[in-house]
């Protein structure tokens, strides 16, 4: 994980011709519904383009701006969908206008192939970036100066972030909310949108392979991870976990790794972050109680995790999402668990 990108609260849609209509409904979603009366801050999202002109999108649609690129200079925040065509020229004043956003120290997040985008701007050059799995060698090989990450479902360097394809734009956009607005406020756009708040894993779970197991074992997996989110305040090992879903340790770690694209203790301890983040968002607990109903045992361990995965501590995390909608009171039950 990575720093925290401010408060964004007037968040830029880049729009130019050839942009993908599924990646300007996801950012509108996250960005553009007033969930105000659910505890989610408000936002001001504005469609940026180069001309007041409908900006055409495969399928018949077509999106009408309401601000000039210029808007970028005000924006928190500047999102850039992706592409149809993934070599898709951008305009030069939308490249200039990225730049510029960049130079200020505006974030900037690019879905799936808006990393050809970035890329085109010379934003991504000498810098991780991530696109769709299939789309890795042809960023490679047309920006060669780019470090191309294979695996990842999202990545940030240097404020500027890029997702693999399509539903990993939605775990970038509700990352975006959760590291600036909290995990409640995620999680509330994400139940708006039935959709999980965050997964866990790479993109390399998502590759055509084949996979070992079968339906039974993929149900077992369910019930040992649902029984694992029941107890976290448990001690878990892999031995134990494995047992319960009836498998060798061997054999539970590898299934489990095929279905999850990650290990099952680095799920649990995701997990154990993301419910501590809840308690202190949520309750008044003192530091070491919110640890060990999180299952890390001590504030120690919780504040090693929380400095790996949120380059942030707990107690600044509670400082910095006080104010932040759903916070209630000490141990005020979850209505929506």
């Amino acid at each position: 994980m990575s720093a925290p990108v401010g408060r964004p609260g007037r968040i830029a849609l880049v729009a130019f011709p050839g942009i993908r209509a599924f990646d300007v409904s996801v950012i509108t979603e996250v960005w553009g519904v007033d969930r105000t009366d659910r505890g989610v801050p408000a936002f001001d999202l504005r469609r940026a383009a180069d001309g007041p002109h409908p900006v055409p999108l495969r399928g018949g649609l077509s999106l009408t701006p309401d601000r000039a690129l210029s808007w970028l200079d005000r924006a928190d925040l500047v999102v850039v969908p992706g592409l149809d065509d993934h070599l898709t020229p951008a305009p030069a004043p939308v490249l200039d206008a990225l730049r510029r956003a960049h130079n200020r120290g505006t974030p900037i997040a690019a879905l799936c192939g808006g990393a050809f985008t970035l890329a085109q701007a010379g934003l991504l050059d000498g810098r991780r970036a991530v696109t769709h799995w299939n789309l890795t060698e042809l960023l490679q090989d047309r920006y060669p100066r780019v470090n191309v990450v294979g695996d990842a479902l999202f990545v940030h360097e240097d404020n500027i972030w890029t997702s693999a394809g399509t539903a990993a734009g939605i775990d970038l956009c509700l990352h975006l909310v959760r590291t600036t607005h909290g995990a409640e406020a995620a999680a509330t756009i994400a139940r708006s949108m039935v959709t999980a708040p965050f997964r866990t894993g790479t993109q390399a779970q998502f590759i055509e392979h084949p996979t070992p197991g079968t339906d039974r074992d993929a149900d077992a997996l369910a019930e040992v991870r649902a029984h694992a989110l029941t107890r976290l305040g448990e001690p878990h090992t892999v031995a134990g976990l494995a047992s319960l879903a009836g498998m060798s340790p061997r054999t539970f770690a590898r299934h489990f790794q095929a279905s999850t694209g990650t290990t099952p203790m680095r799920w649990l301890i995701t997990q154990r972050v993301a419910a501590a983040q809840k308690l202190l968002e949520r309750t008044d607990l003192a530091l070491p109680e919110v640890a060990r109903r999180a299952g890390f045992g001590s504030e120690i361990t919780m504040r090693q995790h929380f400095a790996t995965h949120l380059a942030t501590s707990p107690r600044d995390y509670r400082l910095a999402f006080r104010d932040a909608g759903g916070r209630r009171g000490v141990d005020t039950p979850d209505p929506d668990p």
